[in-house]
């Protein structure tokens, strides 16, 4: 189930913390070719204390946003602020210092093997010059945080892949940043492991108040922690919003993505029709538009279907079957008018078979 922004997040006072103003980023392509537009006019405000997912496909310009917001690219054009500092117009330290503010987590910790779970976490910390003592207490209050106590002496060698995780998230949070930043986060984890390193993020947003951002392509990540996503496609946003919104819009890119529709069986004798009830305020369960077909003299079996909670509300897209009272299909009249019921309601109605 999504997770609604928390108290933590109302502990934050700068309404957005992360801005991106016309974001462009032009590579020129080897051999004189063609330049390569890899960001092309990105605007994204995000909220703090939220998670924000952004998805796409290979090559839709996720890497090379992530780039710009850490500073290891600059930006062809436009402004890329994060907590108020427009990190593309730092250098030096001063982008060094900026950095602090962005912790980040990656799909591979790529941890050093020769140092303990508690030195790879210190590690940012030792960089930044923060003094010994300090930076013992610091890594003290992370791994209880993460879940890693007990685990704080052990190598890598000696640690699952979700405890890998853990240390990379805490060792992201080291410097206490504004914004922690994951590339991919679960993508080598199992099932399991990535159920719980998601409700880790989830408690960290709570608990710190922190802005979370997750690339992915995995759409139950986004299900089951984000409160906003954006879909990158060829360098721009094609959608964006918050999560619940954007998985009950049937016309929207990413709702079959977020919501999928298994395939029904086939062969069957009757009138299918699938519907979409997400954007409904009418019809929010299977029963609702079985009820209604029932006024039309129809029998309404569901064949396939897939319901997510979101938000604490059901966003559903199913396949139902009409047959009359006889067993065979549902007449023409009857379909025509329950599909305009429907639609009136706010269901997205189409006949799939006939």
């Amino acid at each position: 189930m999504n997770q609604s922004s928390g108290p933590g997040a109302r502990r934050c006072l700068n309404p957005r913390v992360i801005t991106l103003d016309r974001l462009t980023k032009v590579f020129p392509a080897p051999g004189g070719g063609d330049p390569v537009v890899a960001l092309d006019g990105i605007d994204l405000h995000l909220e703090p204390g939220r998670v924000h997912g952004i998805v796409g496909r290979s090559g839709a310009g996720k890497s090379t946003l992530i780039r710009c917001l850490t500073g290891l690219e600059k930006p062809t054009t436009g402004r890329v602020e994060v907590d108020g500092t427009d990190i593309a117009a730092l250098d030096g330290a001063a982008l060094r210092a900026a950095r602090r503010n962005i912790g980040m987590v990656f799909q591979h910790a790529n941890l050093l093997d020769s140092r303990t779970a508690a030195q790879n976490i210190a590690h940012p910390l030792e960089i930044a010059g923060v003094p010994r003592a300090q930076r013992q207490q610091r890594v003290a209050e992370l791994v209880e945080l993460v879940g890693l106590t007990g685990r704080e002496h052990n190598h890598p060698a000696q640690l699952s892949g979700g405890q890998i995780q853990r240390v990379g998230i805490a060792r992201g949070l080291a410097a206490e940043p504004k914004v922690l930043l994951c590339d991919e986060p679960t993508s080598a984890l199992d099932g399991s492991t990535t159920r719980q390193i998601l409700r880790l993020i989830a408690d960290l947003r709570e608990r710190l108040g922190i802005t979370v951002v997750i690339i992915t392509h995995e759409m139950g990540v986004v299900r089951e922690v984000c409160d906003t996503v954006t879909l990158l496609q060829d360098g721009r946003i094609t959608q964006s919003g918050d999560l619940l919104d954007v998985a009950a819009d049937p016309h929207g890119p990413l709702s079959a993505e977020l919501i999928p529709l298994p395939p029904a069986p086939t062969g069957i004798d009757a009138l299918v029709v699938n519907c979409d009830y997400g954007n409904s305020a009418r019809f929010r369960t299977n029963d609702d538009l079985i009820r209604l077909a029932e006024t039309y003299q129809a029998e309404a079996t569901l064949v396939a279907g897939t319901i997510e909670t979101i938000g604490g509300r059901q966003v559903g897209r199913v396949q139902l079957a009409l047959r009359n009272r006889s067993g065979r299909p549902i007449s023409r009249e009857g379909l025509t008018a329950f599909l305009t019921e429907l639609e009136a309601a706010g269901v997205v109605a189409t006949e799939v078979t006939a």
